[in-house]
């Protein structure tokens, strides 16, 4: 049996979807099993013992009508026996007709449904602390006669050598691995899902007031530097001296690797949280007021992942579902203000028992 899993564009969604190659392996164990994914986002399901082969959708396709179609000869010539489409998008639509499957399977909607054998309606309320990213997906496989007894988390597979590696750029950095570190994802994916550089400052003080041990590292990729740095100077200057600016992952699998070395991870909702609970490290989260967080909350327990949201402080805010305020973030963040996280961010941290 030849299956492939399609799942373009975000990292957070690309390992989300990687558990759906565990399940099937378990109980076919003899399947041979594809990703299609954007080339960017393979870091974080290299060495995914799960999967048998991956299948980079590029720029360069995304781009050309002519290396589209190519792409999509080539799946149709692949003679996959089932594809399971969990992008549902126009280009994992055409992808998934192409591929001349006997089973299409894919999230129910009403204009693309024909196009798929079987089509499951996603859950708008998360029956587990799984969270409705990780339930609805483990929902395309019942097609498959998979019974699943509880969701289980993605995995990130890294090697001894990127974790040692990892650890000796912490110590010639004059960091101690006896002590907290602390990984604060300062930056989200764009600024609509970030945090107000001046509120992140500021919990960033009050983080390391509360922990004057602890040594803080920043989240952000070269090109991000400018901002990062900006919330660095908004800093007051005892705090600066707890911050380790130019220790940061050059890449993704750096980034993974210094992670796993770390205490907890806190900061803006996005693919880094992700990252860090399939590495088991605990996380504190900041969500977009325009996010519904019961699609991304992923296995929060209430002690080791956390998450915050302006809807558990200010409900009156909200008349309509989160999404619509997607235009409105700016005015809803300002309302977020850093006195309503300290206190559980204090408590958070004080759980860790360091």
């Amino acid at each position: 049996m030849k299956i492939l899993i399609i799942q373009q564009k975000m990292i957070g969604d690309v390992l989300t979807s990687s558990i759906l190659f565990e399940i099937i392996k378990q109980k076919y164990p003899d399947s041979e099993l594809h990703y299609l994914i954007n080339s960017h986002t393979y870091p974080v399901v290299e060495n995914n013992p799960f999967i048998d082969k991956f299948i980079f959708y590029t720029t360069e396709i995304e781009k050309s009508k002519l290396k589209f179609f190519s792409f999509l000869q080539e799946i149709k010539h692949s003679n996959y026996d089932i594809v399971i489409d969990a992008y549902s998008k126009l280009s994992s639509n055409l992808i998934t007709t192409f591929s001349k499957a006997k089973t299409k399977i894919s999230k129910h909607k009403s204009y693309t449904a024909f196009l798929y054998n079987v089509t499951v309606k996603y859950n708008s309320e998360p029956k587990t602390n799984a969270g409705l990213a990780i339930e609805n997906r483990l929902q395309l496989l019942s097609p498959l006669e998979i019974e699943i007894e509880k969701p289980i988390r993605p995995k990130i597979y890294l090697t001894p050598e990127e974790r040692k590696k990892a650890e000796q750029r912490l110590t010639s950095s004059n960091m101690s691995l006896d002590r907290p570190i602390f990984m604060i994802s300062v930056l989200g994916s764009s600024l609509l899902k970030t945090y107000p550089f001046a509120y992140m400052a500021e919990v960033i003080d009050n983080l390391a007031a509360k922990n004057k041990d602890a040594q803080i590292l920043f989240n952000y990729i070269p090109t991000q530097a400018k901002e990062a740095q900006t919330i660095y100077s908004m800093c007051n200057p005892k705090t600066q001296s707890q911050i380790f600016f130019d220790v940061f992952g050059k890449g993704l699998r750096e980034f993974l690797a210094i992670t796993s070395h770390c205490d907890a991870l806190i900061g803006n909702e996005g693919g880094a949280v992700n990252m860090a609970k399939a590495l088991n490290i605990p996380t504190f989260t900041i969500f977009s007021p325009w996010i519904n967080k019961k699609d991304w909350s992923i296995f929060e327990n209430g002690t080791s992942n956390v998450s915050v949201h302006l809807k558990d402080f200010k409900p009156k805010l909200y008349t309509q579902p989160e999404k619509h305020y997607k235009k409105n973030a700016y005015r809803m963040y300002k309302a977020f203000e850093p006195q309503l996280i300290k206190a559980q961010l204090d408590s958070f941290t004080k759980r860790l028992a360091i």
